[in-house]
């Protein structure tokens, strides 16, 4: 019995401490800047409202609509953006956390990615252009690189 308490006690704990070790982009207080996560699956990039906001691992969401806060909370770690909600193109080629524009995202393999875009600079576009499953190999190690530190 004590070793299986032990052994809740220790996931339990990796859970906790790998949930701190992990920076998570929260402009405006809310990942993805407040945009729905759960309604970039439906290839909607909407504003959140503050009546349907909800926590997770101490990070703020907040969603269009009940039905995606139920959505989001049935099942949260489908729906948390890639590399803490930074953009996908600057983890990848530079290691480096840049801010997004909510509105520049997109769902591969399931998964949501969000990018830079301002002063005409779309990384969404770029990141098109070139190796995405590359440049996704590739941000995924600076990631968990960056988050080791």
């Amino acid at each position: 019995m004590r070793t299986k308490l032990a052994l809740v006690i220790i996931f339990f704990g990796m859970l906790i401490a790998s949930s701190q070790t992990t920076d998570y982009n929260t402009k405006k207080g809310y990942i993805a800047k407040g945009y729905d996560v759960v309604a970039y699956f439906d290839n909607q990039a909407i504003e959140g409202k503050k009546e349907f906001t909800t926590m997770h691992y101490g990070i703020n969401y907040k969603f269009s609509s009940e039905k995606n806060l139920k959505t989001f909370i049935a099942s949260p770690e489908h729906y948390i953006p890639q590399y803490g909600g930074y953009c996908a193109y600057a983890i990848a080629i530079n290691s480096e956390k840049v801010d997004i524009n909510p509105k520049t995202f997109e769902i591969r393999d399931r998964k949501l990615y969000l990018f830079y875009n301002s002063w005409g600079n779309n990384t969404l576009n770029t990141w098109k252009k070139n190796n995405v499953k590359g440049l996704q190999i590739k941000a995924d190690k600076n990631w968990e690189a960056m988050n080791l530190k």
